[in-house]
């Protein structure tokens, strides 16, 4: 198959909802907190692509052998997780060590923290593209060639009530959900609404202290939140903000932080700082958000 042999498979993509959908002919698993990925299996080798194409065993060798799990020649879609103490994903972990370069330090890891690969869809099987068959017959394809282990497990997927599984994730600190049309083709590389994700977020409320102007249409805000009187810095949000909303309060060229925070150098400080609200999924360890959006200026929302 010239589409396995060249890697030419693209992950297929969701579109996001605040709130689950109703119906049976929904079908819901967790969403995973990991790095989404392809694996093409054959007989003798296994192969790990992120969506961006590029190979991940390097940095996972201990997925080396997960073809051994397979029946045949297949491309599996699914998510490439490392889990806590708790059995919970740990996202952050996981970059970390896609992020590390040296091998003798990837070959320990590899012994101690092992990663597995959750497979959710079957794209290929035995030289024959499934993509054009329903989500329903792909996944009892899948149940049928994989064999689960240690590396390799397969995503449960209930039908049913998608607002229950929501808020146990939000009640175990779990990312989301995802929902997809069971009658669902396959869409390589399209954002389909025929496959969705809820995701758990927090709203929390800032100072936006001032602006860095990043590019022409980029512009990020410097957060910080009052501690005892004072000005503490918490970091840049990015993501929703536009130039207009950042230029229309008068600045300053005094900064609100008793020392300037480094990186913050071209920041314009506001003449007041104005209180917003920015959206992220969680803290990290070092108190740094994932995924801030900027919601809003409170009041001009």
């Amino acid at each position: 198959m010239e589409a396995f042999s060249q890697r030419a498979f693209r992950p297929m993509l969701l579109t996001e909802r605040k709130e689950p959908l109703r119906g049976g002919e929904w079908l819901n698993e967790l969403k995973l907190d990991g790095i989404r990925c392809l694996a093409y299996l054959d007989a003798g080798s296994t192969d790990l692509r992120n969506k961006r194409n590029q190979p991940l065993l390097t940095s996972f060798p201990e997925l080396g052998g997960l073809h051994r799990q397979a029946r045949g020649q297949c491309v599996l879609d699914g998510e490439l997780i490392l889990t806590d103490a708790r059995g919970k994903p740990d996202f952050e972990a996981l970059q970390a060590r896609s992020l590390t370069s040296d091998s003798t330090r990837v070959r320990l890891l590899s012994r101690h923290a092992p990663a597995s690969f959750a497979a959710f869809d079957i794209l290929a099987f035995g030289g024959e593209d499934l993509t054009g068959r329903p989500l329903r017959e792909r996944r009892q394809i899948l149940e049928s060639v994989i064999a689960e282990g240690s590396g390799l497990v397969r995503s449960r997927a209930l039908t049913g009530d998608a607002q229950a599984l929501f808020r146990l994730t939000t009640e175990q600190g779990l990312e989301g959900i995802v929902q997809k049309r069971l009658d669902s083709r396959y869409q390589q590389g399209k954002r389909s609404r025929d496959w969705v994700k809820v995701k758990n977020l927090v709203d929390e409320d800032f100072f936006a202290c001032g602006y860095i102007v990043k590019s022409p249409q980029t512009v990020s805000l410097v957060l910080g939140t009052l501690r005892e009187g004072r000005m503490a810095y918490q970091g840049h949000v990015t993501l929703g903000v536009s130039r207009a909303a950042a230029e229309r309060f008068p600045t300053s060229p005094l900064c609100p932080f008793e020392t300037l925070p480094p990186g913050n150098e071209s920041a314009q400080w506001y003449r007041a700082p104005q209180p917003c609200t920015v959206t992220y999924m969680e803290r990290t360890s070092a108190g740094g958000m994932r995924q801030p959006r900027f919601k809003g200026f409170r009041g001009l929302r």
